[in-house]
C-alpha cells in the first residue's frame, strides 16, 4: 500500500465541515487481498490495537468495525487505515470519531478521510497507522522492497511508536485547560482559532476577539501575573489584609536557608520563588540536611528560594472565576496503598496500570515515576523500591498534590465552609486576578479555618482545570464556561459578519462591490481578494489571497468589523475554507475553468466545490437563478433564506419564490434603460438605473450588473438600507485603482483600450460582448491568451469566442507555461482562429507578453477598440500608462490648467445628486488615481 498524496483540510471542504486530513493510498496487489483473506491479519491488528473492538464502523453498534473485519471476506486496507488513524488519536487523547474512505477513480485506490483535532499528530497518526498495517502482512505482500530490507531495519516495535506518538500529541495538543476552554466556546458558538504550537487560542473574530494562554485571559491584568508569580509579595500583600498565611523568609544560599528554618522553627517548607506546578517545592523538612538538599532542588527551577512555615493539612486548590468561587478539588500526592504482597515498584506498576492514567496530560490521571523525589521520601521513610508495604500503609511519592505529578483529586466543592468560600475571593481580589487558583492548606475544608486552622501558601495566575474538570473522586465541574462568559457575557457578540463570494468569474469585482458598499455603510472592512488583504481599503498583503490562510488573516485582525471574503476553488481543494461558517455566502456562476485539475473533471463536480460555501452559511445563501448549476444547490443550504439573482424577469421559479415572500434581486426594463430592482417579503423596491453605476459602463458591460446585483442583495441580507446600497454602487468604478485587471478602461489615447485578466471562455465571451456593444469608429483589436493550465478545449474555445468579437488579433502565452511548449498556446489559439475562417493576415502570433502588448498599442489607430485580456497585470497596466502614440495620433490637447497628456477633469455641480457628467470626472479622477497607484507599485 503506497501513499500517493496527503492533504489536511483545515475548515470546512468536500469532505465534512470540520477539520479531515485525505489520504490517498495505492492498495496494488492489496486490492485482491481484503482483511479477512490475508492469513492472520486481524487477528495481529486485534492485538495490537484491541480498543478498535469499541469501533461501530457502519453497523452502528460497538463491534461493528471487528464484524466488517471478518464478514463477507473482509474488508479493504483502506478502510482499516482510516479506522486505525482514528483510534491511534484517540489514544494520544484526541475526541476524533468520524472517517470516511472513498474509490478515487482508479481501480485500487482510495482516499481515506479521517477527523483530527491537531495536525501534526493526525499526520503522524497516519503515518504509524500505515507502518502498522504494512508490518502485520506477510512478506509477500509488503511494499516492494520492504521485504528484503526489513532484515537491515530496526525491528519494528508498535508500543514504542505509541508511546513515542502519545509524547509527541502531548507537545502539540492543546493542554486539558485549554481544551475545556475550546469545548465551553464551541457550547456558546464562539469560533476560535489556535495562533501558535502552544496554547494561545483567539476566541471571537475581528474587533471582538478575546485571547488565552493557557487559562490566562486576555483580560487578566499583568501586574496581577506578576504579584502572583512572586511569592514572597503575594505572601505579604495576603497578610496585610489579615487572610491566613504561613510565615516565610526570601534566602538566596542553603546556609541562609537553614538559618530561616531554625527562625520559622521546624517543620518548614522550600520552594521556588516563582516555579509552578510544584516543581521544586519540598514540604514538612525537620532538619538542617533535608533543608540544604531542597534548597538546591528549588534553585534548579529560581534563583530566589522561599523557607515558609509548615502548615498541617491537606492540600486543596479553590479556583476562582471573576469574584466568584468556581470549584475544590482536594489534592493528594502521588501514592501507593501496601497490600503485603507486592513491592513498592510493583504497586507503582499496578498504579499506572489503571486506564485513567497516562503521560502528561494525555489522561485525567498521570502516571506515577519513581524519580529523585520519589527516592528521598522512601530514604525519609526507611523504605526501598523493593520494600514490601504492610496491608493499608500508604507511602507518599509525591510531597505535592499537582496531577500533573501523579497526584489525584476528590471535588468538594459542595462542602467547602463559606468562611473558606469567602477567604478564597477575596485573596483572588487582592492579588487582582480574574482567574485565580487559591491554594489553600487545611484539616477539613468543610470547617472555618478560623476554628481548625489552616492558611493560603499560594496564589497561581493560570490554575490548571483538569482537576476540576475529571477529578478522580467526586462530581465533574464546569470551570470553564465561567471563564467564557465572563469574556462574552450572554448577548455579547463574538462574530463579526461574514459575507464569502465565490464563482468561476466575476468574484473579484463582487467581493469589491460588497466591501466598497459595507464602508460606505460605515464598517471597518476586512477584504481577501485575488490580489490580496485590504484591511479598511488599505492593502497589507500582496498576492493571491483567495485561500483559507488569508481569510484567517482578516478574521484575526482586531480592527476589523466586518469580512468579506473571496473563495477560490484552489483554497478549498487545497485546504478548505479558512473559516467555519459565513453569514450570507454566494455562488455567482459555474462555468469551465481548471477542470482536469485536482481531481476535479466535470462541471458538476466543479459545483459540488463551490457548494461548500452555501452549505455553511447560516443566514442567507445567494444564487444565481439563470444557472442551473447554481440553482440546484438550493436543496444543499441550511441558511436561514435564499436570496436569487436573476436577469430573465420572467424567471418562474424567482416568480414563486417572491410570491412566498422570498428574497431576489431581479434586471428589468423600465421606460429610462433597466433598473436593479429588490424584491423582499412581497416588497418591491427600486434600487439604481445601470447606467448610473459607473462600473457597468452606461449599463453595456452585463457582467458588471450582474457583479452590482449579487454585491446589493449580499449587502442587503447582511442590514444594509437600500440608500446606503444605491450611494456605494454609484461610487464604485472599475478603474485600475479600483479593481486591478478588472474592466479597466483608458481613455487617454486616441483609441480606446480595455484590460481584463479573462482566462477561460465564459470571461472572453462576457468581455467579447462588452466589446461589440461600446461604439468603434475603427477596428477591434485583442490580445488574447491563455493559461497553460487549462484544457485544450478550453484554449480553443476561447479562440471560438474571440473570432467572433474582433477584426485583428495577437495571440500570446503568459509568462508562467504551467507545463506547455514555449508557443504551444499560440499556435494553438491561432490554429483554431484559422479553423473558424477568421482571415490568417489578421492574426499576429508574438509569444511574449510586453511585445504582443507593445505591438497592440502601436498599431492602434484613432477610433480603435483594443481589449487586452492580460496576465502580469500591474507590468500590463504600466505599458498602457505610458505608451507614447505618434505625434499625428495624439488626442486632442488638454485644457488650459491640465498637465500635459494628464486625464481631463470634467466640472461637476456642488450639492444635490451628481450630475452625468460627475459620474464621468469621477471615473477620469479614478484612472488618475490608477496611473498613479501604478507608479508607486514601480517605484
Amino acid at each position: 500500500m503506497e501513499l500517493l498524496e496527503r492533504r489536511v483540510y483545515r475548515g470546512p471542504s468536500l469532505y465534512a465541515h470540520f477539520p479531515v486530513v485525505r489520504l490517498t493510498v495505492d492498495l496494488g496487489v492489496l486490492e485482491a487481498w481484503p482483511s479477512a483473506k490475508i492469513p492472520g491479519f486481524n487477528q495481529g491488528l486485534l492485538a495490537a490495537l484491541p480498543t478498535l473492538r469499541a469501533h461501530t464502523c457502519s453497523f452502528g453498534t460497538e463491534g461493528g468495525f471487528v464484524r466488517r473485519l471478518s464478514e463477507d471476506g473482509g474488508t479493504w486496507l483502506g478502510h482499516v487505515l482510516e479506522h486505525v488513524a482514528i483510534e491511534l488519536q484517540q489514544l494520544t487523547g484526541a475526541n476524533v470519531v468520524f472517517g470516511k474512505t472513498r474509490g478515487e477513480g482508479t481501480p485500487g485506490r482510495y482516499h481515506v478521510v479521517y477527523e483530527y483535532e491537531e495536525e501534526r499528530v493526525a499526520e503522524a497518526a497516519g503515518d504509524l497507522a500505515l507502518k502498522l498495517l504494512h508490518h502485520l502482512l506477510p512478506p509477500e505482500l509488503r511494499p516492494q522492497g520492504r521485504g528484503d530490507a526489513e532484515a537491515d531495519e530496526p525491528a519494528f516495535d508498535f508500543a514504542k511508536e505509541l508511546v513515542e506518538l502519545i509524547a509527541f500529541a502531548q507537545r502539540r495538543q492543546l493542554g486539558p485547560s485549554t481544551s475545556a476552554l475550546v469545548r465551553a466556546a464551541e457550547a456558546r458558538d464562539i469560533p476560535w482559532m489556535r495562533l501558535n504550537d502552544y496554547s494561545l487560542v483567539q476566541f471571537g473574530h475581528g474587533k471582538y476577539q478575546k485571547r488565552i494562554q493557557a487559562t490566562v485571559t486576555s483580560e487578566t491584568r499583568h501586574i496581577a501575573v506578576s504579584i502572583a508569580s512572586d511569592k514572597e509579595e503575594t505572601n505579604r500583600i495576603l497578610g496585610d489584609l489579615g487572610l491566613p498565611v504561613p510565615r516565610q523568609e526570601l534566602v538566596r544560599s542553603a546556609d541562609g536557608a537553614v538559618r530561616a528554618a531554625a527562625r520559622l522553627r521546624y517543620p518548614v517548607v522550600v520552594k521556588p520563588l516563582d516555579a509552578n506546578h510544584g516543581r521544586g517545592v519540598s514540604l514538612d523538612l525537620r532538619n538542617e540536611a533535608a533543608v540544604r538538599v531542597a534548597f538546591e532542588k528549588a534553585r534548579e527551577h529560581a534563583r530566589s528560594v522561599v523557607v515558609e512555615s509548615f502548615l498541617s493539612g491537606f492540600d486543596h486548590r479553590m479556583l476562582v472565576v471573576d469574584g466568584e468561587l468556581i470549584a475544590v478539588a482536594k489534592r493528594v500526592p502521588g501514592h501507593v496503598v501496601g497490600d503485603g504482597d507486592h513491592s513498592i515498584a510493583e504497586l507503582v506498576e499496578i498504579v499506572n496500570a489503571d486506564p485513567r492514567r497516562g503521560i502528561g496530560h494525555e489522561k485525567v490521571l498521570t502516571r506515577i515515576e519513581l524519580d529523585a523525589q520519589a527516592e528521598r521520601l522512601m530514604e525519609a521513610k526507611g523504605f526501598t523500591r523493593d520494600t514490601v508495604l504492610p496491608a493499608g500503609e500508604v507511602c507518599f511519592l509525591r510531597g505535592t498534590g499537582n496531577l500533573s505529578t501523579g497526584g489525584t483529586a476528590i471535588d468538594l466543592t459542595d462542602v467547602v465552609h463559606p468562611d473558606n468560600r469567602e477567604m478564597a475571593i477575596r485573596a483572588a481580589k487582592a492579588i487582582g486576578l480574574d482567574v485565580c487558583g487559591v491554594d489553600f492548606i487545611t484539616p477539613d475544608v468543610s470547617q472555618s479555618y478560623r476554628e481548625v486552622g489552616g492558611g493560603i501558601c499560594e496564589v497561581n495566575a493560570a490554575p490548571g482545570f483538569r482537576m476540576h474538570v475529571a477529578p478522580t473522586e467526586g462530581k465533574s465541574r464546569d470551570v470553564a464556561g465561567p471563564v467564557m462568559d465572563m469574556l462574552f457575557p450572554p448577548g455579547a457578540p463574538a462574530r463579526i459578519p461574514i459575507a464569502a463570494v465565490t464563482g468561476t468569474n466575476c468574484k473579484t469585482t463582487t467581493a469589491r462591490m460588497l466591501a466598497h458598499i459595507q464602508k460606505m455603510n460605515g464598517h471597518t472592512v476586512g477584504l481577501a481578494t485575488t490580489d490580496g488583504v485590504y484591511i479598511d481599503g488599505e492593502r497589507t498583503v500582496a498576492g493571491d489571497m483567495t485561500g483559507p490562510r488569508s481569510a484567517q488573516m482578516v478574521l484575526r485582525d482586531p480592527s476589523v468589523d466586518l469580512a468579506v471574503l473571496e473563495t477560490a476553488r484552489g483554497g478549498l481543494l487545497r485546504a478548505g475554507m479558512g473559516y467555519r461558517t459565513c453569514n450570507v455566502g454566494a455562488v455567482l456562476n459555474v462555468t469551465a475553468d481548471h477542470l482536469d485539475s485536482k481531481g476535479v473533471t466535470t462541471l458538476e463536480q466543479l459545483a459540488e466545490v463551490k457548494r461548500i460555501i452555501v452549505e455553511v452559511a447560516r443566514d442567507c445563501a445567494v444564487l444565481n437563478a439563470d444557472d442551473r448549476l447554481c440553482l440546484r444547490m438550493a436543496d444543499h443550504t441550511s441558511a436561514g433564506r435564499i436570496a436569487y439573482v436573476t436577469m430573465n424577469p420572467r424567471h418562474d421559479l424567482v416568480r414563486q419564490h417572491l410570491r412566498a415572500g422570498g428574497l431576489a434581486v431581479v434586471l428589468e426594463e423600465g421606460i429610462n434603460g433597466q433598473m436593479i430592482t429588490l424584491y423582499d417579503k412581497g416588497a418591491h423596491l427600486p434600487l439604481l438605473w445601470t447606467h448610473l453605476i459607473p462600473a457597468t459602463i452606461e449599463g453595456k458591460a452585463m457582467h458588471n450588473v450582474q457583479n452590482a446585483m449579487f454585491a446589493a442583495v449580499m449587502a442587503y441580507a447582511m442590514g444594509v438600507k437600500v440608500e446606503n446600497i444605491r450611494q456605494g454602487l454609484r461610487t464604485f468604478d472599475t478603474s485600475y485603482f479600483q479593481v486591478p485587471g478588472r474592466t479597466n478602461v483608458f481613455d487617454h489615447l486616441p483609441f480606446k483600450v480595455i484590460l481584463d485578466y479573462a482566462h477561460n471562455p465564459a470571461a472572453v465571451q462576457v468581455m467579447a460582448d462588452l466589446a461589440q456593444k461600446l461604439e468603434c469608429s475603427g477596428r477591434r483589436i485583442c490580445v488574447l491568451s491563455a493559461p497553460g493550465d487549462r484544457r485544450d478545449e478550453d484554449i480553443r474555445a476561447m479562440a471560438r469566442v474571440a473570432s467572433k468579437a474582433f477584426d485583428h488579433l495577437i495571440v500570446r502565452r503568459d509568462d508562467d507555461l504551467r507545463g506547455r511548449g514555449s508557443e504551444e498556446v499560440p499556435l494553438m489559439l491561432q490554429a483554431e482562429l484559422v479553423a473558424q475562417g477568421f482571415p490568417r493576415e489578421s492574426i499576429q502570433v508574438i509569444p511574449d507578453e510586453q511585445a504582443a502588448i507593445d505591438a497592440a498599442l502601436a498599431a492602434s489607430k484613432r477610433g480603435d477598440l483594443l481589449v487586452i485580456f492580460a496576465d502580469m497585470i500591474s507590468r500590463s497596466w504600466k505599458q498602457v500608462i505610458y505608451f507614447k502614440p505618434e505625434p499625428r495620433e495624439r488626442s486632442t490637447p488638454p485644457p488650459v490648467g491640465a498637465a500635459p497628456g494628464g486625464p481631463v477633469v470634467e466640472p461637476t455641480r456642488l450639492g444635490g445628486e451628481p450630475s452625468g457628467d460627475l459620474i464621468e470626472g469621477a471615473q477620469v479622477i479614478a484612472d488618475e488615481r490608477g496611473v498613479r497607484l501604478a507608479r508607486e507599485q514601480e517605484d
